[in-house]
């Protein structure tokens, strides 16, 4: 007589979602399993009815039993959830018998929502019972349920690979040489005339390189486009900021000069279109740069000298080179840390990360008002090519993730609560928000474990870079003081 509600069925079993912005820690590896107000008890005196089948070195399958009684909690939470919410005349709202929600909705809508309300909580205390390192979502399956009877699924799930960390002592790395270029530091002092450059009006045809005050008026078939008209805008010659076309049709224009041009529009009830777009130029004014001199050094610098400006530019410059150094040693050391400890990418894991990598560019392309089709054309690539280059990134990441999880386990790395508060303070500045707001919001999506996650592997990283070897194509060795200066200034700077 029992009916049969759940016929088997893959339900993802949801768990907390990453950080959208940044390298943010993979919720997958950093995010409990959970289900919707899923929250078991850790004390939980019966022991659950599973067993476990290992079927990689990065995923196993749960057998799981649940005696009927064992759904009663769950069972009555259900009627209580749909009691709310369904309106029977004669009832007040919460009410409702148990016979009358059946006759109404039916008994197996309620073992479904029991049956959803029961799942993650056995799985949770299945794998404490069997002392997994859970990652990921799990795939559940129920494979056996009729009303009264025992609830029988599985749940496949990624677990932690065991790694055999290398001795970092025995990494060795080489990076190129630090070289500095004169032209480089020239390259910096123009950048820093620009800064400080002005602009004077000028009674001659606009050049390249100049700023134009300019009016424009964008029509198609002679009918004015929509937000199509501007006036008295400031543009500066050849940076094609604005419309594609314009910068060729104003170079040759004197202030109170005129011409028209064709560009295509890229929104708008005319997308697509050509239109002709009239441009007036207002004024011309060309660029003047301060002389290089000793008084420019005052006005833009610390320092009273040029000689002495360039001094420091070249040390920042420096800096900034052996800051880089360090990064691509960091890269080598783990690629080759990786490769030794043969360490394997969890499927389940790196789909996950796949999607949100996918998810994130569409998402980014869709600020810029771009579309991925549009993006795969201007790349010329198609979304296979793009789906292998994620892949290709998310496997490596969680690899060095997973390997920077089995150091910080075996150094017992220690997050302390200034360090953890210090990330907090610098994500939240890079987002624009108030440090509480930042923090009160990863408490909300459940990725704060993910920040924290991040932190840890970034102080078993340190521990890793203290150990290895690092030496440039002379045969110099190459040591983390660049880095630890930097950090050191943009811990001044923050603070």
């Amino acid at each position: 007589m029992g009916s049969n509600p759940a016929t088997p069925t893959v339900v993802r079993v949801r768990s907390p979602r990453a950080l959208a912005a940044g390298r943010a820690g993979s919720p997958t590896l950093d995010g409990p399993i959970e289900g919707p107000e899923s929250n078991p008890d850790p004390s939980r005196s019966t022991p659950v009815k599973s067993t476990v089948e290992t079927l990689s070195p990065t995923r196993v399958r749960l057998a799981i039993e649940v005696p009927f009684v064992e759904l009663e909690p769950s069972l009555k939470k259900a009627y209580r959830e749909i009691g709310s919410q369904v309106q029977v005349p004669g009832f007040r709202r919460g009410k409702v018998p148990t016979a009358v929600i059946d006759q109404r909705v039916g008994r197996g809508t309620v073992l479904n929502e029991a049956v959803q309300d029961a799942i993650p909580e056995n799985i949770m205390a299945a794998v404490r019972e069997h002392d997994l390192k859970t990652l990921g979502r799990p795939e559940v399956e129920i494979t056996e349920f009729n009303d009264g009877d025992s609830l029988n699924f599985t749940a496949e799930v990624d677990v932690r690979p065991e790694i055999t960390l290398p001795d970092a002592s025995t990494i060795e790395v080489t990076v190129d040489e630090l070289q500095i270029d004169e032209s480089e530091i020239d390259e910096q002092v123009k950048n820093l005339r620009e800064r400080f450059a002005t602009l004077k009006t000028v009674e001659r045809a606009a050049a390249e390189g100049d700023y134009v005050q300019i009016d424009l008026n964008a029509t198609v078939d002679g009918e004015d486009v929509p937000g199509g008209q501007a006036s008295n805008i400031s543009h500066e010659v050849g940076s094609k900021q604005l419309l594609p076309g314009l910068d060729e049709a104003v170079v040759g224009l004197a202030a109170g000069e005129s011409t028209t041009f064709t560009t295509q529009l890229v929104g708008g009830d005319f997308a697509g279109r050509d239109a002709e777009v009239a441009v007036t130029v207002r004024t011309v004014k060309e660029k003047e740069l301060p002389e290089l001199n000793d008084e420019f050094a005052q006005m833009a610098s610390e320092f009273d000298t040029i000689e002495e400006l360039r001094g420091d530019l070249r040390a920042r410059v420096t800096q900034g080179k052996q800051v880089e150094q360090i990064y691509a040693a960091r890269d080598k050391a783990l690629a080759q840390l990786v490769e030794a400890a043969e360490v394997p990418a969890p499927e389940g894991v790196v789909r996950e990360e796949v999607a949100s990598r996918k998810q994130a560019m569409v998402d980014q392309l869709e600020r810029i008002g771009a579309s991925l089709e549009e993006y795969l054309a201007a790349e010329e690539k198609t979304e296979e090519q793009i789906d292998a280059e994620l892949t290709e990134a998310a496997t490596e990441g969680v690899k060095v993730q997973l390997l920077l999880d089995t150091l910080a386990d075996a150094e017992d790395v220690q997050v302390s609560d200034d360090e953890f508060g210090h990330e907090i303070v610098h994500r939240a500045q890079r987002a624009g928000m108030a440090p509480q707001q930042y923090y009160d919001q990863l408490v909300r999506s459940g990725a704060a474990a993910a920040v924290f996650g991040d932190v840890r592997r970034g102080k078993a990283l340190a521990a890793v870079m203290e150990r290895i070897t690092i030496k440039d194509s002379a045969g110099n060795e190459v040591t983390l003081d660049a880095l630890r200066a930097a950090n050191e200034a943009e811990h001044n700077h923050e603070h």
